[in-house]
């Protein structure tokens, strides 16, 4: 929702996420046996992490504002979709939960760690704090349960939990070598040996079908080989809405990729096989030094994410969590012309500086 850095780190770490947040699941590799208790919480008491609690207002804090991001790009009709047979606004709440215990999660750490937030970064927090809750309307307040040190708290979380992925990774510099990160770009003709039902699922060919889609696919390499200009060919047959890519190792399918990195600067390959159809590819540049170098960057990210999420399934096999089930599944939406707040992560970007 935000670009700020610790969103980064919470995407990089999607089986972390998965496993910090099964407070609703149980018998997951790794984690551990969940125990669910609904009774014994305090008021407003949504999960406990041994001593970590996750109050209601904090939870409609991220949902609030994660429903007005959606809401204001796709119209309020998004809800009716469906994703792998439970409704978006269930799949939405599942994730803010399992990203909440994340970072409830990470602040636990910081505490065994000593990690703590300095007097500077203490007051970061607070002006972030009365940025954010001076921009809330009286509906949003009271529709939202939240005070001022409700959204201090958050950020406060929010800025240790940072802080303590920080310290994790400190040491942890890889050397990437321009091999490594190598980027090349291609452009390609797709023949699909698949079509969309009226669902959007995806439907293979039958075996005849599939022949009469190579055999086009051999034309279209003939041509091409005979010195056809492969961007006409592209705009003729392609039936990919994108021709160019720019990849690295392990980004690309492997039959694809393979090819495609075996190839000189403009030369084509032969029909290349993949799960989508048969591709045609013609190499543009075999070291694209710009892109090199941010893919560098990316795979140290992901290594020290690989590294942190090592230390933090260690660290969650630890603990107890509880979910309050009752009061989880009577939270929703917020549906109220009168609340319209979708900046809560952006302000917290904004005075990070991240």
């Amino acid at each position: 929702m935000s670009g700020n850095r610790l969103r980064k780190v919470v995407g990089l770490l999607s089986a972390v996420i998965i496993a910090a947040g099964s407070l609703t699941g149980c018998g997951k590799a790794g984690i551990g046996t969940k125990v669910v208790l609904t009774t014994g919480f305090d008021k407003d008491e949504v999960f406990r992490i041994e001593t970590s609690a996750c109050t209601l207002p904090e939870v409609m804090v991220y949902l609030t504002n994660i429903q007005n991001r959606y809401e204001s790009v796709y119209g309020e009709e998004i809800w009716g979709t469906n994703v792998g047979g439970m409704t978006l606004e269930q799949n939405v709440k599942d994730i803010a939960l399992a990203q909440i215990a994340q970072i409830k999660t990470m602040n636990l750490m910081a505490k065994q760690y000593e990690v703590e937030l300095s007097d500077e970064e203490k007051a970061q927090v607070e002006n972030a704090a009365s940025a954010y809750y001076n921009s809330l309307n009286d509906t949003e307040i009271e529709r939202m349960g939240v005070s001022k040190k409700t959204i201090n708290n958050l950020y406060t979380e929010f800025a240790l939990a940072e802080k303590m992925y920080q310290y994790t990774i400190r040491d942890i510099n890889p050397e990437i070598s321009d091999d490594e990160a190598r980027t090349i770009t291609v452009q390609h003709i797709l023949i699909k040996t698949y079509a969309l039902d009226g669902t959007g699922k995806k439907i293979d060919y039958t075996q005849h079908a599939k022949e009469e889609a190579y055999k086009q696919a051999r034309q279209v390499l003939q041509l091409a080989q005979e010195g056809e200009d492969f961007d006409e060919l592209i705009r003729r047959y392609s039936e990919d809405d994108k021709s160019t890519y720019s990849f690295g190792k392990g980004e690309m399918d492997a039959a694809f990729e393979t090819a495609a990195f075996n190839l000189g600067k403009d030369e084509i390959s032969d029909i290349v096989e993949t799960e989508f159809g048969y591709h045609i590819i013609k190499c543009l540049n075999t070291f694209d030094k710009e892109e090199t170098d941010a893919n560098k960057i990316k795979i140290v990210d992901q290594r020290r994410a690989e590294a942190f999420g090592r230390e933090y399934d260690a660290f969650v096999e630890t603990l107890t969590r509880n979910l309050n089930e009752e009061l989880w599944d009577s939270v929703s939406f917020i549906h109220d012309e009168n609340v319209t707040t979708k900046d809560f992560f952006d302000v917290y970007s904004e005075y990070f500086g991240v």
